[in-house]
């Protein structure tokens, strides 16, 4: 079976050097914070340790987009510590307005970056601890991304196709869509893999200066407009 090349990325201060792209990862750290404006009412995301809620046993995400709705079935028996991350980012507003700035054709589509620079750098070392992979990474599941053990934070990826060599490297789905799918098909993919790598987005830039970076260079990204959660579900 065609595997994609395995790439581990080395963190080193505020550098990283990689090998040749092929698994979704958590991305390098970038610029340090800095404190948000004394005029301005404090952003709860800025505070990640708040965010400890325990998820339903199921729950739905609807997902608003550019190009349609997705919804995505969440259940928390597959991966809880990944199905609570995710369940409190979407529930304080994470997701919104955000875009999937990683997209790789017949592969996968990533988002996770947050619009407010201040936001990314407080959520960088908020890493959760590793789920056994109990399932696989087949077509429309979602998973969360990572650069080795225990290095999930905020970035998640749709699979476009049947992944399922990602499981043996720990690569944790945590559900999947059961609507959208021809949503998910169209996530705009034009740009490519990320710089170095590639030739699209610079993921030190989109880190530190948020949406107005990712607007004014890479407009046909596909917009995450906003995100609601529903308890239950099939």
């Amino acid at each position: 079976m065609y595997r994609r090349s395995f790439c581990v990325a080395l963190l080193a201060s505020a550098s990283f050097v990689a090998g040749c792209g092929g698994e979704p990862q958590a991305e390098p750290e970038a610029q340090p914070e800095t404190a948000a404006p004394a005029q301005q009412p404090l952003n709860p995301l800025l505070d990640p340790g708040r965010f400890t809620e325990v998820a339903p046993e199921t729950y739905r995400v609807r997902m608003e987009t550019s190009e349609g709705a997705i919804v995505i079935q969440v259940n928390r028996a597959w991966a809880p510590n990944g199905a609570d991350r995710f369940y409190n980012l979407v529930k304080n507003g994470y997701y919104d307005d955000t875009r999937f700035y990683r997209v790789i054709a017949d592969f996968m589509a990533q988002f996770g970056l947050n619009k407010d620079p201040q936001v990314n750098a407080m959520w960088r070392g908020a890493a959760i601890v590793d789920d056994p992979a109990t399932q696989s990474n087949t077509r429309g599941r979602v998973t969360f991304a990572m650069a080795g053990p225990n290095t999930r934070t905020t970035q998640v990826f749709i699979n476009f196709k049947d992944n399922a060599y990602l499981d043996e490297s720990g690569f944790a789905p945590v559900g999947e869509v059961v609507e959208g799918l021809d949503v998910v098909d169209r996530i705009y993919s034009g740009y490519g893999e990320t710089q170095p790598r590639g030739p699209g987005v610079d993921y030190q830039k989109a880190f530190a200066e948020g949406t107005p970076y990712l607007e004014a260079n890479y407009p046909q990204l596909t917009k995450i407009l906003s995100t609601t959660l529903e308890v239950g579900g099939a």
